[in-house]
């Protein structure tokens, strides 16, 4: 029988966007951006990408891992529920996080938008529960990262 655990840690992330909260904002709520830098990956195929950006909404992703990836053929799914939406300053999240229907991880995240001179600061929170065989708090805000990286280069197209 596998030992039960359970790993709680918080961390936040901030990065310096040079477009207005309005913008960043819109690639959150609008499904096919979203889609554009959350979801398509070189390391995973899309099977499912659904959301309903409101307050009681929900977003559920599916990928299944390329060839070369620590888990070829392995399918992770994202299931969110959007707790909070104050438009153009803050999304509130919760969502877990299952590799072939194993939950590894839920968690609580928070995006703030903030206005700045040359654009917004976006800061973002994670407050999560990482179980046994999880990727843990260092890789998942790696994952934030280049998620993140990846909103940038959808934002300067």
């Amino acid at each position: 029988m596998e030992e039960r655990t359970v790993i709680h840690q918080t961390f936040t992330i901030e990065r310096r966007y040079r477009v207005r909260p309005e913008r960043i904002f819109s690639a959150f709520a609008d499904p096919a951006t979203k889609r554009r830098w959350f979801a398509e990956s070189e390391t995973n195929e899309t099977e499912t990408f659904e959301m309903d950006f409101r307050v009681g909404g929900g977003e559920r992703a599916r990928y299944r891992f390329k060839a070369g990836t620590p888990f070829p053929g392995a399918i992770l799914t994202n299931q969110t529920s959007y707790l909070d939406i104050v438009s153009d300053m803050r999304i509130v999240i919760a969502y877990t996080m299952t590799i072939d229907d194993r939950r590894f991880s839920a968690s609580l995240a928070t995006f703030e938008f903030i206005p700045a001179d040359d654009g917004t600061n976006l800061i973002f929170t994670e407050q999560g529960a990482y179980f046994e065989g999880s990727d843990g708090p260092q890789i998942r805000q790696h994952g934030w990262r280049k998620l993140l990286d990846q909103l940038a280069t959808v934002l300067s197209d």
